[in-house]
């Protein structure tokens, strides 16, 4: 009743190996993966059932090859059958419900069409520069988090 007890949320286990060109996410891996991972990410929420997931999965595949050599975009897939999806972040419908997570912090949800080159083109329209390029702005115009004294960083 104090909040002290953790919440029980369902999560397939952290894949070992995650080298397909689209990125499986799961509840656990979520917050490194797409928050916290500083770039742009576009992740679909999918069920391994449904018709329009499955037709959507050689296109997301196309997209993912095309941003490979891309560092700044992670095309990413979270099958919410079997993970707990965080309805206050999410608003997850149907399946496929895609929403993309840009660099600077930006949640959009993608209603577009489902073509390879829309999905592209709606990556490059809303698509930041990662956090990491914070580090060529002049001294003025960093953020207080590139400011701390890297020697107090700790482990």
């Amino acid at each position: 009743m104090d909040g002290q007890v953790k919440p029980f949320l369902r999560s397939e286990p952290i894949p070992e190996v995650n080298n397909e060109p689209v990125k499986v996410v799961v509840t656990d891996s979520l917050q490194d993966m797409v928050f916290n991972y500083g770039n742009n990410v576009m992740l679909e929420f999918f069920a391994p059932w449904c018709g329009h997931c499955k037709q959507l999965a050689p296109i997301l595949e196309e997209v993912a090859i095309s941003f490979e050599n891309d560092a700044d975009v992670l095309i990413a897939k979270l099958d919410a059958t079997v993970n707990d999806v965080p309805v206050d972040t999410f608003d997850v419908q149907g399946y496929p419900t895609l929403y993309f997570r840009s660099a600077s912090g930006n949640l959009l949800s993608y209603e577009g069409d489902r073509t390879k080159n829309d999905i592209i083109d709606f990556i490059q329209k809303n698509r930041d520069k990662p956090a990491q390029a914070d580090l060529a702005k002049p001294e003025s115009e960093k953020s207080e988090a590139v400011k701390e004294d890297p020697a107090k960083d700790e482990l």
